[in-house]
C-alpha cells in the first residue's frame, strides 16, 4: 500500500478522524462479454447474505437491516441463472452455496456446490469473475457499493478499487498541489512515472513535465544533462545547453532511479533543492530555477542512505512525501480495473467491441505479473493485435500467463472440495475457532483439546488457511 512519511493530521484540518473497519468484500473484476463495463466493489460489513443471479442490467441492492441485512446482485450474463448462488456468513467466515445453477459455480478453476470461501478465492459465475477478500481495510465513510462509473479518477494512475489505497491516493492528490518534493518507491513496472505525471497535472504548474532515468546515463553525463553546460566546458560542448532543470522551469522534473545518481551529482542536486538554483557545468554563476522535483526508485531510499549510497541530507530533502506503490500481485482486485483502462488505451481507433474468452480472463486474473503493470500492458497490446476478431483467447496471451494457468489447473480442481454435511459442519466449527483466535492454530488446538498437528491435518483436508483469519 501507499505509505506516507508526511501527512496533515485530521486535527490540523479541523475534521474528525475517520475510523477504519476490517470487513469482507466482493470485487467484480471482469465480465468476459463486456469487459469495458468495468469492475465494481461490494463491501460486506453489515451484510449477512449475498444473492447473485441474472438480471437485465448489473445492479446491486442492499435490503433489510441488522441480522437481516442482504445484498442482491444481478448480472446481465446469459450464462447466469435467475438465482445462481448465495454467500452467507457461517462460523466466522463466508460460505458459498450453488443454488442449482444450470452452468454451475466455479471457484479457482473447479466446480463447487458448497465451499467456505478463503481469501483471494476467484469465483466464476457464467462468464463473470469475482474476487472474494476476507479482510478489506476501509474507512467507515467508504460506500459499500461502488460501480465502474464512480471509480474513475481525476488522473490516470490514481484509480483503484481498494478502499485503503483509494484514501492514500486522495492524500497524494492533496499533496500534489504543494511544492513538496515527492518520492515514489515501488518495483519496476508498477507505474511510478504514471503517478508522477498525475502529480504534475494535478499541481497546476504551467511548465512542462520532463523525465530522466538516472540509471540510463553514464555517470560523467548526468551533471550536464541535469544542470546544463556552457560552450567549451568540455570536449564536444560546442554551444550552451540549458539542461533539464532550466528546461522544466515552472514545471515538474521526474528523476527515475534516483538511487543511481553519482555522488558528485547528488551534491549538486542537494544545492538545487536547498537554494532553488543550478550551476551549469563550466559556469561560475548559479541560475535560479522554479521546478517541482518528483523522484522514484525501485529500491528503498532509506536503506540506500543507511548504506551510504545516497547522501543522508539529500534523502531527507527527497522524502518530503514518500509513497510506495504496491506490486500488482498485492492488488489483485485492481487487475480488472487496470486491464480495462489498458484495453481502452490500446484498442485501435474505430475497432469493434472487445471480448475475452473465459480461459483468457482466468489467466489474466490468476497470473502473478512479476513485471507488474508494464508486463500486463505488453501482454494486452500483443493480444489485441493477434485477436483479429476482437475476442481475446488464451492462445493470444503471452507465455507467462498462458502457461501459469495450465500449470495450476489440476491443483485448483483438487482444491475445490466437495464436502459432506458432516465435513461442512466440522469446517464451520474450525473456521469459527480460527476467527475467534485470530488464526492461531495452537490456540485452536488448546480449545479443542487436540494436538496442533491434528488441527493442521484437518485444515489441509477441509481446505482452510489459518493465515486468512489473522488480524
Amino acid at each position: 500500500m501507499i505509505s506516507a512519511t508526511a501527512t496533515i493530521s485530521a486535527e490540523e484540518a479541523g475534521t474528525k478522524e475517520p475510523r477504519e473497519r476490517h470487513q469482507a468484500g466482493l470485487f467484480l473484476a471482469l465480465e468476459c462479454e463486456r469487459p469495458m463495463a468495468g469492475p465494481a466493489r461490494y463491501l460486506l460489513g453489515d451484510v449477512q447474505e449475498v444473492s447473485i443471479g441474472r438480471g437485465l442490467a448489473r445492479r446491486a441492492r442492499l435490503e433489510g437491516s441488522g441480522t437481516a441485512r442482504r445484498l442482491e446482485l444481478t448480472l446481465p450474463d446469459p450464462r447466469v441463472s435467475t438465482v445462481h448462488l448465495r454467500i452467507r456468513r457461517a462460523g466466522g467466515g463466508w460460505e458459498l452455496s450453488d443454488a442449482g445453477a444450470k452452468n454451475g459455480t466455479v471457484v479457482n478453476g473447479g466446480k463447487v456446490e458448497s465451499r467456505l470461501l478463503a481469501d483471494r478465492d476467484l469465483i466464476e459465475i457464467g462468464r463473470t469473475f469475482i474476487w472474494f477478500r476476507r479482510d478489506v481495510r476501509a474507512l467507515d465513510s467508504a460506500p459499500p457499493v461502488v460501480d465502474a462509473d464512480a471509480i474513475e479518477s481525476p488522473q490516470p494512475g490514481l484509480s483503484t478499487l481498494l478502499p485503503a489505497l483509494e484514501a492514500d491516493f486522495g492524500r497524494l492528490r492533496s499533496v500534489a498541489v504543494s511544492d513538496l518534493t515527492i518520492s515514489i518507491q515501488g518495483e519496476s513496472g508498477t507505474g511510478k512515472e504514471l503517478v508522477a505525471t498525475a502529480v504534475h497535472k494535478l499541481s497546476g504548474r504551467s511548465g512542462p513535465f520532463l523525465a530522466l532515468n538516472c540509471g540510463a546515463l553514464p555517470a560523467n553525463l548526468v551533471a550536464s544533462e541535469l544542470f546544463g553546460y556552457r560552450k567549451g566546458a568540455f570536449s564536444g560542448a560546442e554551444e550552451d545547453r540549458p539542461g533539464l532543470f532550466r528546461s522544466a522551469e515552472k514545471g515538474t522534473l521526474f528523476l527515475d532511479e534516483i538511487g543511481e545518481l553519482p555522488p558528485e551529482s547528488q551534491v549538486a542536486l542537494l544545492r538545487v533543492l536547498q537554494e532553488g538554483e543550478v550551476l551549469p557545468v563550466g559556469d561560475t554563476r548559479p541560475m535560479p530555477v522554479d521546478v517541482r522535483v518528483v523522484c522514484a526508485s525501485s529500491r528503498d531510499l532509506g536503506a540506500l542512505a543507511e548504506q551510504g549510497r545516497l547522501r543522508r541530507d539529500l534523502f531527507e530533502r527527497l522524502a518530503g512525501y514518500t509513497v510506495t506503490l504496491p506490486p500488482l500481485r498485492e492488488r489483485v482486485e485492481d487487475i480488472g480495473l487496470i486491464a480495462v483502462a489498458l484495453l481502452r488505451k490500446l484498442s485501435p481507433r474505430g475497432a469493434g467491441p472487445v471480448a475475452l474468452g473465459a480461459d483468457a480472463a482466468r489467466a489474466l486474473l490468476r497470473y502473478a505479473w512479476p513485471g507488474n503493470v508494464r508486463e500486463l500492458e505488453n501482454c494486452l497490446h500483443a493480444a489485441l493485435l493477434l485477436a483479429s476478431s476482437g475476442r481475446i483467447e488464451l492462445a493470444h496471451l503471452a507465455p507467462g500467463p498462458r502457461l501459469s494457468l495450465r500449470g495450476r489447473r489440476d491443483g485448483e480442481a483438487r482444491s475445490a472440495l466437495q464436502l459432506t454435511e458432516e465435513q461442512i459442519k466440522q469446517r464451520d466449527e474450525l473456521a469459527a475457532l480460527l476467527a475467534d483466535n485470530g488464526g492461531n492454530v495452537s490456540a485452536v488446538a488448546r480449545r479443542m483439546g487436540k494436538d496442533r498437528v491434528q488441527i493442521q491435518r484437518w485444515l489441509r483436508r477441509l481446505d482452510l488457511d489459518a493465515r486468512t483469519f489473522r488480524r
